[in-house]
This record gives C-alpha cells, sequence and structure tokens, in this order.
C-alpha cells in the first residue's frame, strides 16, 4: 500500500513536460514572432506549455530570457492607446448611438476597457471591437 501512495506521488516527475521560455528578454508591449520563444524540457506550474497561438501575441509585461511564460504574461495586440480618441457605440433594438471617447487605458480586440464620454464627460466601460471601437452595453 505504501509503494503504491509513493508511486502516486513521483508519478507526475515521471511524465516528458515540455514549458514555453523567452529566448530573449521581451520588454513590455513586444508583439512576438516565433524566435522570441521556445519549448524546453521543464515543468512549471502555470506556464505555457505550447507554442499554438503565440506567435503575434503581445508581452503584458517585461519577460527575461529563460523565463517561463505564463497565460497572463501575453495578450493580443493592443488596437487602442491610452489617450487615444474612439469611437463609442451602444447598439439596442434597433436604437444606434455613437459618439467619441477618450481611452482611459490601452487594451486589445476583446478587453474590457474604460473611456471618458468627450461630449458628457462620464467614465464608461465597454469592449474594444476589431476596428478600434468600443461597444458599449
Amino acid at each position: 500500500m505504501r509503494a503504491l501512495a509513493i508511486l502516486l506521488l513521483i508519478w507526475p516527475a515521471m511524465l516528458p513536460a515540455e514549458t514555453v521560455v523567452a529566448t530573449r528578454n521581451l520588454r513590455a508591449q513586444t508583439v512576438l514572432s516565433e524566435r522570441d520563444f521556445a519549448l524546453r524540457d521543464i515543468q512549471v506550474a502555470g506556464a505555457l506549455s505550447s507554442v499554438e497561438g503565440l506567435a503575434g501575441m503581445e508581452t503584458r509585461g517585461a519577460i527575461y530570457i529563460g523565463r517561463p511564460i505564463r497565460p497572463g504574461d501575453v495578450g493580443p495586440p493592443a488596437v487602442v492607446e491610452r489617450n487615444g480618441i474612439v469611437s463609442l457605440i451602444y447598439d439596442s433594438g434597433g436604437l444606434l448611438i455613437t459618439a467619441e471617447g477618450r481611452a482611459l487605458g490601452r487594451g486589445g480586440v476583446g478587453d474590457r476597457l474604460r473611456v471618458m464620454n468627450l461630449s458628457s464627460r462620464m467614465t464608461i466601460s465597454g469592449i474594444i471591437q476589431s476596428d478600434g471601437s468600443v461597444k458599449v452595453q
């Protein structure tokens, strides 16, 4: 019985595992290419284990050479920059309202972003669309 318990404890360590690591120092907001990361035969909890879809993503913070890349370290590239002017779109039941707003952060497609409506000076939040506009609920 004790041998079975020990085997169950070391079993995960016996499985081959790969982790995605940075091949060079990457600054924040760097769009990744295939030369920026590689698979290494190490196992790190919470790190990416596949390079699929990683090229073209943007770093959220600095990643240093040889360090594992975690899912929160990368995201879609930003299409809206902080303090940029964006179109606010409200579309509900045939009613379409558009206005101009100032982005209070930066983000990529699908990210939630706070925006100040330039007409009313109210701060609202919405989802960034692929064309750089912000859809408000």
